[in-house]
């Protein structure tokens, strides 16, 4: 395993067993309110300081992009990006599907992904030009040729609801081109099963760069394509996101494309 990759497992597995010991009473925590619909707490915090705490030991010139500290450094050469709870409102609920998410960003590519799911203790990783892998074992994206037998993973739109209508439409021939929908509440988790092959595809509106950083790179380290909605490298700037094996891609593009307004092409989030 690649030296930085191996810090980043080491950052991920203490942030999990922070996310862990919360989750055995969460009736304690201290619940905030970032925006609509989006929350917060002390063990959102605690897990990415645990994270950065590990990192910026190893690597003190290294910057950070967190969903809760924000930009430290952000023009550093390398960049660790970083979700340290993705799923907060499952993790909220007792619903047990929730991870974190550290991806390192090096001269604006991705090079080292970790993600770790504290409730399975399931590890996804995968260095640029190294392959993906789970707990160790070499995962691949699925083989499978049509749309019509994939199952296809997604995210509805929870705080942003401008694109909602766009979205249902999408949802809409989705329904009616796969095999089934899933909605488990884990970008970053969604990702990773698309590069294990649990998913056949995955596609979502208006993400973070820190809930798809890590993922893209272990979907694409699976043998997958990932892409904004026209197919394009814009995701991590949009948000806007298709991931699947290479020919599910094509075919979910093909469902996609005609629901594209002019807002979702030209990249804005």
């Amino acid at each position: 395993m690649h030296p930085m990759l191996t810090n980043a497992v080491k950052a991920a597995r203490r942030a999990g067993g922070i996310i862990n010991r919360a989750s055995l009473d969460i009736g304690a925590l201290t619940i905030r309110s970032k925006n609509y619909n989006d929350f917060v707490s002390e063990v959102d915090h605690a897990a990415e300081q645990a994270i950065i705490d590990v990192l910026k030991d190893a690597y003190p010139d290294h910057g950070f992009l967190g969903e809760e500290s924000g930009s430290q450094d952000a023009d550093a050469e390398n960049v660790w990006i970083i979700d340290p709870l993705d799923g907060t409102t499952n993790f909220l609920h007792g619903f047990p599907q929730y991870s974190v998410s550290i991806a390192l960003k090096q001269k604006g590519q991705i090079t080292q992904a970790v993600v770790y799911d504290p409730n399975r203790n399931d590890l996804f990783t995968a260095t640029r030009g190294r392959g993906a892998f789970l707990n160790d074992k070499r995962i691949r994206v699925t083989n499978r040729a049509k749309l019509q037998d994939s199952i296809i993973g997604t995210g509805f739109p929870f705080r942003d609801f401008s694109h909602l209508d766009t979205y249902l439409a999408m949802f809409k021939d989705m329904v009616k081109k796969t095999s089934g929908i899933r909605r488990p509440g884990s970008a970053a988790l969604d990702l990773a099963y698309v590069a294990a092959g649990w998913f056949d595809g995955f596609w979502e509106i208006g993400l973070s760069p820190w809930d798809i950083a890590a993922g893209s790179l272990i979907v694409h380290e699976a043998g997958g394509l990932v892409g904004d909605f026209e197919g394009n490298e814009a995701y991590l700037e949009s948000g806007n996101i298709v991931a699947a094996n290479p020919k599910v891609f094509v075919q979910m593009l093909q469902t996609l494309s005609p629901h594209l307004t002019e807002e979702l092409k030209s990249k804005k989030r």
